[in-house]
């Protein structure tokens, strides 16, 4: 009986193993492909300049990763997307200023809008799906922006200033630089909540 016993536990062992395996596979295979379209995403977007970045477009695959993947992908989907946008040229205005600064700048902006998109969808998730994906699309981007505002606060000012020709550095920063981009930004991720559901939903019945 012991025997009979210690037998089924294996055999559960093997199966909640293979099961594992099972899904790390499906978990990579989905990182691998969001990170390629948030390389196609931000690459392609650079053509579509407002001010001196970019809509981030893609913001709506960090969230999709964030939510199905989990915070690591969410972070690393973010990393990669802030490396397409130095490359790319999309931040050559400020890299002009300060090479160093902007690369800290945009690549933490990025990892930390994926970590927190994930970190708040896993708290959200077993208390509503729609409600963690709604609030994950509206932190991400905020998260994405307000580490742009602290870094323009801490490295930019002075240059910033200079651009305001007169008027507050700040005000310019938050109406110029920040304001259209954030609105944007935000109202695409929220437009694209119920797709974003759909792929959640997906991924579960895999």
């Amino acid at each position: 009986m012991r025997c009979i016993e210690r037998s089924e536990r294996q055999q559960g062992g093997i199966f909640m193993t293979k099961v594992k395996q099972k899904m790390s596979v499906k978990a990579l295979v989905m990182a691998a492909l969001l990170t390629a379209l948030v390389v196609v995403l931000e690459w392609f977007a650079g053509g579509v300049k407002l001010g001196f970045f970019t809509i981030n477009l893609a913001l709506v695959p960090i969230v999709i990763g964030a939510a199905i993947c989990g915070v690591g992908v969410g972070a690393w989907l973010g990393l990669t997307a802030g490396f397409i946008i130095l490359v790319s040229g999309q931040a050559a205005g400020f890299m002009v200023l300060d090479p160093v600064a902007t690369v800290i700048v945009v690549l933490v902006k990025g990892v930390l809008s994926g970590y927190f998109a994930g970190v708040v969808y896993k708290l959200l998730e077993k208390v509503n799906t729609y409600l963690a994906v709604v609030l994950t699309s509206i932190v991400c981007p905020l998260v994405n922006t307000g580490v742009f505002f602290i870094g323009c606060l801490l490295f930019f000012m002075e240059h910033i200033a200079v651009w305001a020709g007169g008027t507050s550095a700040i005000n310019y920063t938050l109406t110029v630089l920040i304001g259209f981009n954030f609105i944007a930004e935000m109202v695409v991720n929220i437009i694209l909540t119920p797709v974003i559901i759909r792929l959640i939903n997906i991924r579960k019945k895999v």
